[in-house]
């Protein structure tokens, strides 16, 4: 038997299409392609970024707690719309992905009216027209993505395997 294959290596651009199809499978209406591909897009990175990344930005936030720590506490950096869209970012993961596992220590509503009110803030900073736009979007769908991502997270957990090997 061969060490050769790579059992569980994947490149960024199959996480992110895997969680774009999966994504686009379980929304309730059917949402601009430019939004799903964003929400792809945050679900991917976060899979693909360890929480202690030093070169990836943003690492995976580690829980809501962290996010507060380092986004609401220091504000000194509240003025790089970059900044702002990571913590929105956050926020989204872990207040509509990893919902189930922490509606019961923390208040994901305010989490997530932070979350969106991040994301506003990185539309009012932000330079690039296109981009400004999407963190609007953002800000002003949060809710409904974040119960996309947990939509998301519970077909992806009654799956009883996502691993398919091959049959010889």
């Amino acid at each position: 038997m061969s060490m050769a294959q790579p059992w569980l290596a994947v490149t960024k651009r199959q996480t992110l299409r895997f969680f774009f199809e999966r994504l686009r499978d379980v929304v309730e209406e059917a949402p601009p392609a430019e939004e799903v591909l964003y929400n792809a897009s945050v679900l991917a990175h976060f899979a693909m970024t360890s929480a202690s990344s030093t070169t990836d930005f943003p690492p995976s936030p580690v829980s809501l707690r962290t996010v507060f720590d380092v986004f609401v506490l220091d504000r000194s950096q509240h003025a790089d719309p970059g900044l702002l869209e990571a913590a929105g970012s956050q926020c989204l993961l872990l207040t509509g992905f990893f919902r189930d596992q922490l509606r019961h220590r923390h208040s994901l509503e305010w989490y997530g009216s932070l979350g969106a009110g991040f994301y506003t803030s990185a539309a009012h900073l932000g330079r690039d027209r296109a981009r400004k736009r999407l963190m609007e979007t953002m800000a002003g769908r949060f809710g409904y993505w974040r119960r996309q991502h947990a939509r998301l997270a519970t077909a992806l957990r009654d799956e009883p395997r996502l691993i398919h090997t091959e049959k010889r």
